[in-house]
């Protein structure tokens, strides 16, 4: 089975053909085929490439599946024997991707 690690949004992310992954969200559309050119490594049935620190010429290909906000989250501030305390919450914006091929 082929696979790849790539880096987007300052992640490493590893994926085969037929993921479907959450990235830090990226300025494209619904329906859009986007190429990651940032590929750490890519592995094909044994054959294993390490790029210093990307592989030349190789590239994840990804067809963009919707725009999303990921779950609520809670940041919690607090200063001991001070009596402070802040609690905020946030939903990171998110990019839903499926893996459709990977090349190098």
């Amino acid at each position: 089975m082929a696979y790849a690690v790539f880096k987007t949004g300052g992640k490493q992310y590893r994926v085969e053909p037929g993921d479907t992954i959450d990235v830090e969200k990226l300025d494209v559309t619904s329906g859009d085929e986007i190429k990651f050119l940032e590929v750490l490594l890519v592995s094909d049935d044994g054959d294993t490439k390490v790029g210093t620190p990307f592989l030349d010429g190789a590239e994840v290909t990804a067809k963009v599946i919707d725009q999303v906000r990921g779950p609520k989250e809670v940041a919690f501030k607090m200063k001991r024997r001070k009596g402070f305390h802040k609690t905020k919450g946030y939903r990171r914006a998110l990019t839903k991707l499926e893996i459709t091929g990977i090349a190098g």
